[in-house]
């Protein structure tokens, strides 16, 4: 009898846990576990919260308005994916592989799209538009929070990419509101 193969889908979802088995083993060095528990925590709120304050010591005023956006936009972030994960109840890596170890408390119990990744990336592309300068802080630190996912064993691949696009959706919501408002 000839073996019947794999589905296209099947092959994408054994790869993606092999890339987050392999991104978690780097969790097993101490400094690199501490290093980006340390930034899943910061891009709980607190990393925001120091870049966001760094953006109204710079642009004064100016500032307000693209923060207060910045706020809706998290506000709709949190409806957006907390609805998602609710509908697509996808299990966090570590509950569907033993061999995937959590180095960080999950704020919730479903993986899929990541939240983190999706603020980042919102605020990122925000901050971009109105406080280019702070760039050089923000880029970096939203690419670590979305190494942080799949190195603390917390999402997937797809649950990373997922969350930065809708990140990008309501950076660019909000901009264009913005941009035609202004």
């Amino acid at each position: 009898m000839h073996q019947r193969q794999p589905s296209l889908l099947h092959r994408y979802l054994d790869w993606e846990q092999r890339l987050t088995i392999s991104a978690n083993r780097l969790s097993r060095q101490a400094w690199v576990r501490h290093g980006f528990a340390l930034v899943s925590r910061l891009g709980n709120g607190w990393g925001w919260a120091a870049i966001l304050t760094a953006f109204l010591l710079l642009d004064g005023r100016e500032a307000v308005m693209p923060l207060v956006w910045m706020l809706v936009t998290t506000g709709l972030g949190i409806a957006l994916y907390g609805s998602i994960k609710r509908l697509a109840a996808r299990p966090r890596p570590s509950a569907q592989c033993r061999r995937i170890v959590l180095s960080e408390p999950p704020l919730d119990q479903f993986s899929f799209p990541s939240g983190h990744t999706l603020h980042a990336v919102n605020f990122t592309l925000q901050i971009l538009f109105f406080a280019p300068v702070l760039g050089w802080i923000a880029v970096p630190f939203a690419l670590a929070i979305a190494a942080s996912r799949l190195i603390l064993g917390l999402h997937y691949l797809s649950d990373v990419v997922v969350g930065a696009v809708l990140g990008m959706l309501l950076a660019t919501f909000a901009l264009a509101l913005q941009v035609g408002v202004m």
